[in-house]
């Protein structure tokens, strides 16, 4: 791995970062946490026609840009310092990946170019609260984790060459607004049953859903019910959903890291500028020996962080190890500390629910909530490297 970024990467930071820099302050961001959609639409096309984010991980046949999943990291990373709410990790990171491993050829030309050019957006809908589980991250992903319809979860059938979709999902990123939904459904009864992925339109009938409150505003979330809406099956009903949702887990789980470094670096520079400016006892605060090693320990977990982050980002597609959740573990733990850190040592303005230090907290503790938690991510990784058979560590 080289460590260096490239031109082109470079260039991806800079020019993404200027452009937040003006469209995505403190108060742009929270107006667009208020809105129907939950995100700014205007800054949404910006970032997909003029910068072309959403297809920067897809092939060029399909409307993208052709880069690596590295690419569309390093982008999220910028987006992360910003913490923009936009559904850049629901259509490029959870669904488009999907669509793009198990779909027919007709699917991924007919769908993947909307989603490349961000006139499309698609989310990934997951029975109850499982989305961690169904990636591969915090547990097997091969058992009956999608429920069964009326019993909870979500029921396809087919009858007469129509499949059809019964059940409710919770906590889908971007489900209110998305123009496609990718559903997982539990199907084939009790003695053949198995998970597969079906396509829904926005508009089918007997779709109802309704945007929920969430911890964290800048990542919107529905509830999904669906009362025998049709569907379209994604793929084959032979192929490997569990293999296919492990593989995007693990990258999303890697763009989720570098993302949540950027959350943290920007974190820390925001504290940092405030310990410099703050006064007590007639000297800034930030000269004090104590803040200077609580601020160094911030600083050197956020550094191992992307390291993490940045090596699982550039091994996803090279057929190495997959360690996205283990760098989603460090991050997470980097941005949490990171935050509350500068909400402590904001002093009492770090403690009003409106200082955007909080914004940096909810990340951290919306994207456990969703993905983790930093044990449960670890605990995972652990058992899947068979790390302690034996009561012996196996190298």
């Amino acid at each position: 791995m080289d460590a260096h970024l490239t031109a082109e990467q470079e260039e991806i930071r800079r020019t993404l970062r200027e452009l937040l820099a003006k469209r995505c302050g403190p108060h742009e961001l929270r107006a667009a946490e208020q809105t129907s959609a939950g995100y700014d639409q205007a800054l949404w096309e910006a970032l997909a026609q003029r910068l072309g984010l959403p297809g920067l991980a897809l092939p060029e046949e399909y409307g993208g840009v052709g880069c690596t999943m590295t690419e569309l990291a390093l982008a999220c990373e910028e987006s992360g310092r910003a913490l923009v709410p936009s559904p850049l990790l629901s259509t490029a990171v959870l669904a488009a990946p999907l669509i793009l491993a198990l779909g027919t050829g007709a699917q991924r030309s007919a769908l993947l170019p909307p989603l490349a050019s961000g006139t499309g957006t698609a989310a990934l809908a997951v029975p109850g609260t499982g989305l961690a589980t169904a990636l591969g991250l915090t547990g097997d992903n091969r058992g009956d984790w999608a429920g069964g319809g009326r019993a909870g979860g979500v029921q396809a059938r087919r009858a007469e060459g129509v499949w059809r979709l019964y059940g409710q999902a919770a906590q889908v990123l971007d489900g209110h607004s998305a123009g496609l939904l990718v559903v997982a459904a539990h199907t084939g009864g009790f003695a053949r049953s198995r998970t597969l992925l079906f396509l829904v339109r926005g508009d089918a009938d007997g779709l109802v859903r309704a945007r929920q409150t969430s911890l964290d505003p800048t990542r919107p979330q529905a509830r999904i019910e669906l009362r025998h809406v049709e569907a379209e099956l994604l793929g084959d009903d032979q192929a490997d959903v569990p293999a296919a949702l492990a593989a995007a887990g693990d990258a999303a789980a890697s763009v989720l890291a570098v993302e949540a470094v950027g959350a943290a670096d920007r974190a820390l520079e925001r504290t940092v500028e405030h310990v410099g400016r703050r006064e007590q006892f007639g000297r800034a605060i930030g000269s004090f020996q104590a803040v200077k090693h609580r601020l160094a320990d911030v600083y050197v977990g956020v550094q191992s962080a992307r390291s993490a982050a940045y090596y699982a980002a550039w091994s996803v597609g090279t057929g190495g190890e997959r360690v996205g959740a283990l760098a989603l573990a460090q991050a997470l733990e980097a941005l949490r500390t990171a935050a509350s850190e500068g909400i402590q040592l904001h002093g009492g303005i770090g403690f009003t629910w409106e200082h955007e230090a909080h914004l940096s907290f909810k990340r951290a503790s919306g994207d456990e909530l969703l993905f983790g938690p930093v044990h449960r991510l670890r605990a995972h990784a652990a058992e899947a490297a068979r790390l302690f058979d034996g009561g012996e560590v196996t190298v």
